[in-house]
């Protein structure tokens, strides 16, 4: 079980970023955390991974525990190694490699044999990648780069996987059959994600619990089934109201009920 405990974090020890964010990732679940662009969804999840500290940015209260163990003051590398990886935004490759060799990077803690096997588990979700083995990762595709980091991600042999915006730029088709492999490895691999999104519809598919984050906190949180029948949800996250569609743009001038806040 992951527990982020009422945390702040300030960057350059001036802004603050996050104001009290509490949330559970228990074993073996899908949760998602969901919020417009700036709502502190990615910092959250560096918080997490510990990659705060490669970012001049710091946790000023609060803590995080990993079953029961404070783990908010490890580096990176530690927090790795205790099975929490991290999936960033925007498909980051080194793209001057090949696909295989992007996927070895993911187990260069790993000896060779169990190398072989993680390689083994990825070609499987995602036999695409193993047509491409050979080809140079910055001319794959969109949809096949984001696998590809995914892919890497699982060769670290995770327990917990942080995946931020994996539907970020991707045709509706190719988001469906990503979030599917997504529900896959974590039913078959037992593996926990946190996954962020600005895809509401499809997160709240597939995750038991959803967080919803605006200006650094947490407005609103519950099972995903109750989250979808939310009107708040409905109306600024899935484009529905009792009228129809509405456009952010038709509905930016709102304000958020006070009921979220309480």
């Amino acid at each position: 079980m992951l527990r982020v405990n009422n945390i702040e974090v300030v960057y350059s020890s001036v802004i603050l970023t996050l104001r009290g964010v509490s949330l559970e990732l228990p074993e073996r679940q899908i949760v998602c955390l969901l919020g417009a662009n700036g709502a502190g969804k990615t910092t959250t999840l560096k918080a997490i991974s510990g990659l705060l500290r490669t970012e001049l940015g710091e946790i000023t209260h609060g803590d995080i525990q990993l079953d029961g163990e404070r783990i908010d003051g490890q580096s990176p590398q530690e927090i790795a190694a205790k099975g929490i990886v991290q999936v960033m935004e925007g498909r980051r490759l080194y793209e001057h490699l090949t696909t295989e060799e992007n996927l070895r990077l993911g187990a260069y803690l790993r000896p060779e044999s169990e190398t072989k096997k993680r390689l083994g588990l990825v070609w499987n979700y995602f036999p695409r990648l193993k047509d491409l083995r050979n080809n140079v990762s910055g001319y794959l595709s969109g949809g096949e780069q984001q696998m590809l980091v995914i892919g890497r991600g699982l060769m670290a042999k995770p327990t917990m996987m942080l995946i931020d915006e994996a539907s970020l730029g991707l045709a509706p088709l190719l988001i469906k059959n990503v979030f599917e492999i997504i529900q896959k490895i974590n039913a078959e691999e037992r593996i926990a994600i946190l996954l962020v999104e600005q895809n509401a519809q499809i997160a709240l598919k597939i995750a038991s619990y959803g967080y919803v984050m605006e200006n650094g906190r947490v407005v609103l949180d519950g099972p995903s089934e109750k989250l979808r029948e939310n009107e708040d949800i409905k109306e600024f996250y899935l484009g529905l109201s009792q009228v129809g569609k509405k456009s952010y743009r038709e509905v930016k001038h709102y304000k958020r009920r006070k009921r979220w806040l309480g």
